[in-house]
């Protein structure tokens, strides 16, 4: 929220610059976000009447003018302004004068010059040039009261600054100058002084029906009726400043009016046009397929989550949120329907959202509006009207249908002790509660006391103890609280030596050559049907933006997305990989420290390999990444496990070019390449290679385990194998490595592959001959030639028997 510091100390002035009143605002939990100053320095500035205005005798577009700056002596100034004209009064900078810097940053001197050879004794100034606003459509014109030779800083109040505070949502409160006002009298003791209103005594007769029929969206309503209002009479310049310091345009008066009260008290309001009401108003939840053009020119379609105020024929307003377009006043508008209202924040939380809009109504009343006194406040608003606009105001429909219930709370004295963490006094809870215009009764207990409050109708955040511990710390101050070491011991939490942390799997990724990504956990609905074959996702209630509306249970759409945003920006060679949690449905979890009951959340560990398999180099010849590159790169951060990877089918990948990662017979993961289809659907020039991987078996590692050198040298014999093209290579080594050969045959390695392009005696067409390196050791004594011999042959049967190969002839 922004203000100016001016209006805050209008309603309280505690002895404090702005720097500690700054302070004393953060610390107290309203975080002040900016200090601005309303305008930059300059000086030599004041106020001065234009009077006589000619034209240029060499310029059409400059005119010279006689102008009073209040020095004794008519000063004459060459002007190039569209709206300079003789009797109005603006900002005169004097020979002298320094301005704001220009865009060299250099002050600007104002120095007696000629301009096409009339002389200028100064400059008359716009709204820009005096760094008071952007806008500029010439001369900043003054209010006509405004006294010649007034320096303008003092006059338009430049000396001023705007504090712009970052409110957390539980201080709805603090969404007004006199909420704030309010927190610096509890702070500071100043006294507060808060505007006097008195009830407006009704002129006419005349009134509006309205039916309240949802009393679960509208807990007050009030409203009156005013005629014969002038619409365009001018908002007063004290108000318009006001406004425009607090980030508001003005519009109209009556607009200006209504979004005035706002700022100043926390009240919105609405201005309907009553000719244009059709009979009574109702208040309702709205109905499917009902439509409402608002004021800021967008039509919506509403339903029955959404409140609305509606006349005999259509909707006429989005209730809490904004006027509709229809009822809109403007300058022709002559009689009003002013309303004002307690809206419940859960019918309001979130419905402007939906529509992409936000206001400043909304704001306030999702966070909840003080509804007690809504008709004083109409009262305010009313009287403004009345002497801003003229008319006469009909009598006030106050209808009090469901306010919130304030429940009390109990603060225990021993209770704010322990939490606060120093010795806090009956008499200190007390004032602070005084000050925070908390009605308490104190109750004593035998070794206790307490504090009963019943919250006042503005503090919709006082709900629990705690609340009610955190505002007598803040009013006491943060800044005196004690610092004390943690008396809780500290005690180091050893990971086993079998098991590494996350932060070494991502290096281990990272030496690899891919460059972590870090990517949202809602993603499209699309990415979950087509790439993770699910299709019902878990879904996000209140998405940040409408594509991301469902929770990820694979990281392949994201990193497949982040390969896209690579190459819009010309990459060629993309290596990158994410890890990051997945979340999937699954009944058998049940609440815990880190669960969420019915919700699997396992951590992930995913890559995308993508364009050349190396940099561009004289050595090689380029290639694009393939299957076996990625397979390496998996097979490096499981050692010394050793994977196993069997043909298996997933939704994103090539159906003959994807493998299922397995660890002691329990699958892992999966890596493959990018399915044609998705590949085309996605646009991308080449298909990727991906792996997905659970992170608990990259974290999960062997101990190394000492054992002697052997004492035995190794056999090693060859053979040459005639198999079925079918046959895998895993299940050829598995069946030579695990052959019952009393435990000799220590490993086994393929080195050759022979396909006859033609057919040969003992290949047949389907077949192709492989060349295994058999190693064979006893450790404990020298194999002789018969051992050696048996174990081949058992060798050779387990081959026979296990994968169907023969020994080639």
């Amino acid at each position: 929220m922004q203000f100016p510091e001016s209006w805050l100390r209008s309603f309280c002035n505690p002895d404090l610059d702005t720097q500690q009143l700054a302070n004393l605002l953060t610390m107290a939990g309203l975080e002040v976000e900016e200090l601005e100053p309303v305008a930059p320095p300059f000086t030599g500035v004041v106020v001065a009447q234009v009077l006589e205005v000619a034209r240029h005798p060499d310029a059409d577009r400059l005119n010279v003018c006689k102008v009073d700056a209040g020095t004794g002596a008519v000063l004459q100034i060459v002007c190039g302004a569209p709206n300079v004209r003789p009797g109005i009064k603006v900002p005169c900078a004097t020979v002298g004068a320094e301005l704001p810097p220009g865009a060299d940053g250099k002050p600007f001197k104002i120095k007696l010059g000629k301009l096409r050879g009339v002389e200028s004794q100064g400059m008359l100034c716009s709204a820009r040039e005096l760094g008071v606003s952007e806008e500029s459509n010439g001369l900043h014109i003054l209010a006509d009261d405004a006294p010649v030779g007034e320096s303008i800083r003092t006059h338009l109040k430049l000396d001023d600054t705007l504090f712009t505070l970052k409110l957390t949502p539980n201080l709805a409160h603090c969404l007004s100058v006199a909420g704030i006002a309010r927190e610096v009298s509890a702070l500071t003791g100043a006294p507060l002084v808060l505007p006097t209103i008195a009830a407006v005594k009704p002129s006419i007769d005349d009134g509006l029906k309205v039916s309240v029929q949802s009393q679960d969206l509208c807990g007050r309503f009030g409203g009156r009726v005013i005629r014969g209002v002038n619409p365009q009479a001018p908002t007063p310049a004290w108000m318009v400043e006001r406004l425009a310091r607090c980030g508001q345009r003005s519009v109209s008066a009556l607009v200006d009016i209504s979004n005035y009260v706002m700022f100043e008290l926390g009240q919105p309001s609405h201005v309907f046009d009553l000719d244009k009401i059709h009979g009574g108003l109702t208040v309702r939840w709205g109905r499917a397929g009902e439509t409402l053009k608002l004021l800021n020119g967008q039509t919506i379609t509403l339903d029955e989550q959404v409140g609305v105020i509606a006349d005999e024929s259509q909707v006429e307003s989005l209730a809490g949120i904004m006027g509709g377009d229809a009822t809109s006043v403007g300058d022709d508008t002559r009689n009003i329907y002013l309303e004002a209202a307690f809206w419940w924040p859960k019918a309001i939380a979130g419905r402007a959202r939906r529509y992409n809009f936000s206001t400043d109504a909304s704001h306030r009343y999702e966070r909840g509006v003080d509804p007690a006194p809504t008709a004083q406040y109409i009262e305010h608003i009313t009287q403004l009207i009345l002497d801003i606009c003229g008319g006469e105001a009909g009598p006030l429909d106050d209808q009090h249908l469901q306010l919130p219930e304030r429940k009390p709370v109990t603060m225990r004295l021993s209770r704010a002790q322990r939490v606060i963490g120093m010795p806090v006094s009956l008499v200190d809870c007390q004032t602070v509660f005084h000050h925070l215009g908390l009605h308490y009764t104190t109750q004593a207990l035998k070794h206790d006391t307490n504090l009963i409050v019943n919250p006042p109708s503005w503090r919709f955040d006082i709900q629990i103890e705690e609340d009610l511990i955190e505002e007598v710390v803040r009013v006491i101050g943060f800044d005196k609280l004690p610092q004390r070491a943690p008396k809780a011991p500290v005690t180091s939490r050893v990971r086993p030596e079998r098991q590494r942390g996350l932060y070494a799997v991502r290096r281990a990724v990272a030496a690899r050559g891919y460059q972590e990504a870090i990517t949202f956990s809602f993603v499209e609905e699309r990415w979950e049907r087509e790439l993770a074959g699910n299709a019902d996702p878990i879904r996000v209630l209140n998405p940040i933006a409408s594509p991301l509306s469902v929770m990820r249970s694979s990281l392949i759409g994201s990193l497949v997305e982040v390969l896209r945003t690579n190459l819009s920006r010309k990459a060629d060679r993309v290596r990158v990989f994410e890890i990051g949690r997945v979340f999937k449905r699954d009944a058998s979890v049940q609440d815990g420290d880190q669960t969420v009951a019915g919700f699997d959340q396992p951590v992930r560990v995913s890559g995308l390999a993508y364009g050349p398999a190396d940099a561009a180099q004289w050595g090689a010849a380029s290639r694009p990444v393939d299957f076996f590159d990625v397979k390496g790169d998996v097979e490096a951060l499981l050692a010394p496990r050793q994977p196993r990877f069997v043909a298996a089918e997933h939704p994103a990948f090539h159906p003959g070019r994807c493998a299922r990662v397995e660890l002691d017979g329990q699958p892992v993961g999966f890596i493959g390449e990018l399915h044609p289809q998705w590949r085309q659907a996605y646009d991308l020039p080449q298909a990727p290679v991906l792996f997905e991987l659970d992170a608990q078996a990259l974290v999960t590692r062997v101990v190394p385990a000492f054992t002697s050198v052997p004492k035995m040298q190794s056999v090693f014999r060859d053979l040459a194998l005639v198999v079925n093209d079918a046959t895998t290579h895993d299940s050829l080594i598995t069946a030579i490595v695990q052959a019952p050969a009393d435990g000799l045959v220590r490993g086994a390695r393929l080195f050759d592959i022979y396909k006859p392009k033609t057919p040969v005696a003992g290949i047949a067409e389907n077949e192709r001959s492989l060349a295994v390196r058999v190693e064979l050791r006893d450790d404990e004594q020298t194999l002789t030639d018969e051992r050696i011999e048996a174990c081949m042959a058992s060798v050779v049967s387990a081959l026979s028997q296990g994968v169907g190969a023969r020994v080639r002839a």
